[in-house]
């Protein structure tokens, strides 16, 4: 009896080391860590043939750097109506609004922060309005807007950055295209209203009153 059971023993041990060797050495423990295992299986990757290219075609884009990710943004002034500001802004904002002079849209109203926080020359330059400005008084230029947002929004930028927030033209195929702030926020109003879907089952909504 004593015999037999030693055997079985052995056998389980036996098995139990042949399962453990095998899958340290050719499955998952076989890496690391998520990065070591991405490295490694990537190595063969010679990327895709498919474009994002005819996805954009048409729009006019730039190429800019941040974060060490290249990428291409859609081209901000030549969309812009008015631009350039200086047009109408000859003068100074503050003799432009004590002379009475009407814009067409000093009529916005900001819906983006608490009143004593920000008002329009917290974006704007007043000196250049054809520049926005940093909270350090440093110009942006338009095309590079998301500069004014990331200086509060700074968890969404860094995923902006890395493609894990906003909308991308022509998805993931190369080269990247992503859209910026302003393309799907309004920066006076960014934030986006609650709606119903085009279609819903409304025996839910019952329910849930």
């Amino acid at each position: 009896m004593q015999y037999n059971k030693r055997i079985m023993n052995k056998w389980i041990y036996g098995f139990v080391f042949l399962m453990l060797f095998f899958s340290c050495k050719h499955g998952e423990g076989e890496y690391h860590g998520v990065v070591e295992k991405i490295e490694a299986e990537s190595k063969n990757y010679h990327g895709v043939t498919v474009s994002s290219e005819q996805y954009h075609d048409g729009i006019d884009m730039i190429k800019i750097s941040e974060g060490g990710h290249e990428f291409l943004i859609p081209e901000r002034k030549g969309q812009i109506k008015m631009y350039a500001c200086t047009e109408c802004h000859n003068k100074p904002l503050s003799k432009m609004q004590t002379e009475g002079e009407q814009k067409a849209h000093w009529d916005i109203k900001l819906v983006h922060a608490n009143e004593n926080t920000m008002s329009c020359v917290t974006c704007h330059n007043p000196d250049n309005m054809d520049q926005l400005k940093s909270l350090t008084h440093k110009e942006i230029d338009f095309n590079k807007s998301y500069n004014v947002c990331n200086q509060c929004h700074t968890k969404q930028f860094e995923d902006w950055k890395g493609g894990a927030h906003g909308k991308k033209i022509g998805g993931w195929a190369p080269p990247r295209a992503s859209m910026t702030c302003v393309n799907c926020h309004n920066p006076h109003k960014p934030h986006f209203e609650s709606k119903w879907p085009a279609r819903f089952n409304t025996q839910t909504v019952k329910e849930r009153e």
